[in-house]
């Protein structure tokens, strides 16, 4: 039996709503909400699996059915800390993380190489900053947004200008001004207050994801999904537009087509640029009018355009992706990592086995 910690960070008690502020508590509640449908797809896909014994991180803040194999943190038990004892108690650990403040690095740490199912540290480490993974990809010929500094003269200042943190996860605290003035104030405020923002042209065109499955020997874009991203409505003049993020659609455009084999194309050329890509990747793409798929960031964990894949793919999706780590499970339920992984395809959906219990148990 293969035993598997499914940690989402939200979800597992990585902030406590509690100590949240008003005006971030609705953003937060509604990440939360994400995070859960990314945790329970991932937890059910696994438990359809025969041999593999899963359980998942929780926290005080929500109920859980106590036939269900979970984990939660100790009193006083740091986030790091307790990923660190419950990976320690399975043979693999699947993490779901944003990438801001180092955390989703922190947690590699945590979990270790060895147990780690997910992509390399190197990679993290490129793609946790929205500068650095912009200058990654355009050194390697990939259209992307240069982070820009306000001092710079050679900036194209005509369009719109965004201004977000450079390690963010999602549309948060994501501005957009109609003049390039008004961004570097932003800019500026933010750098002062040790923020580390980064400033961007903003692109036009239709938003994006791609959904991956990275492999040491290459690269299968699974789906292509539509964001529904909006921004809010022009207040003061210099008052900047909020992005907002209202979910993704998946599968919406055919892969067999031009577009799907463009950005099929596009996807083996970022995971060529960041070799260290492994299991579920998401790419954020914007298609522009003139220049065509804009690369707008790159997120090295599942992303929530996985829940959707997840009711029509099911055990078959986290069986793909568990042999793109290496992961194989035999007849007998016993898994053997490799160092390579074959290309396995993805097609429909398995009956679900009965769920097992963990060696995690439930710490209530």
């Amino acid at each position: 039996m293969t035993k598997i910690f499914v940690f989402e960070y939200l979800t597992g008690g990585g902030i406590d709503p509690d100590h949240a502020d008003a005006g971030s508590l609705a953003d937060l509640s509604a990440l939360i909400v994400e995070g859960r449908l990314m945790r329970d797809a991932l937890v059910n896909d696994l438990r359809e699996l025969d041999g593999v014994d899963v359980s998942f991180a929780s926290s005080r803040f929500e109920s859980v059915d106590p036939t269900l194999a979970h984990c939660r943190a100790r009193q006083g038990e740091s986030m790091t800390a307790f990923v660190a004892r419950a990976a320690r108690e399975h043979d693999h650990a699947w993490i779901i993380a944003p990438e801001c403040d180092g955390l989703l690095l922190q947690l590699y740490d945590a979990v270790g190489a060895a147990r780690w199912l997910g992509c390399s540290k190197e990679s993290i480490r490129v793609t946790s900053s929205k500068s650095a993974t912009a200058a990654c990809l355009a050194a390697h010929g990939i259209s992307t947004t240069p982070a820009v500094e306000p001092g710079e003269n050679d900036a194209q200042q005509d369009g719109r200008w965004v201004v977000k943190p450079d390690d963010g996860a999602g549309g948060l605290d994501t501005f957009v001004f109609d003049r390039f003035a008004d961004a570097c104030i932003e800019y500026d405020a933010r750098a002062a207050a040790g923020r580390k923002p980064v400033l961007q042209a903003w692109v036009e065109g239709e938003p994006l994801s791609l959904s991956l499955i990275c492999r040491s020997e290459g690269v299968e874009l699974v789906s292509i999904n539509r964001q529904q991203i909006s921004l809010s409505e022009g207040a003061a003049a210099g008052q900047p537009r909020i992005v907002e993020f209202d979910g993704v659609t998946v599968n919406q455009i055919e892969l067999a087509g031009d577009e799907g084999a463009r950005l099929a194309d596009l996807a083996a050329r970022v995971a060529q640029a960041l070799p260290g890509l492994r299991g579920f990747v998401g790419i954020d793409v914007v298609w522009h009018p003139t220049r065509g798929p804009v690369v707008i960031e790159v997120n090295p964990r599942l992303t929530v355009a996985y829940a959707g894949l997840s009711t029509t793919l099911g055990g078959d999706l986290a069986r793909t992706l568990l042999a793109a780590h290496g992961v194989r499970l035999d007849r007998c339920g016993k898994a053997a990592r490799k160092a390579g992984a074959g290309s396995t395809q993805v097609s429909g959906a398995v009956e679900p086995a009965e769920p097992e219990q963990s060696a995690c148990g439930v710490q209530p």
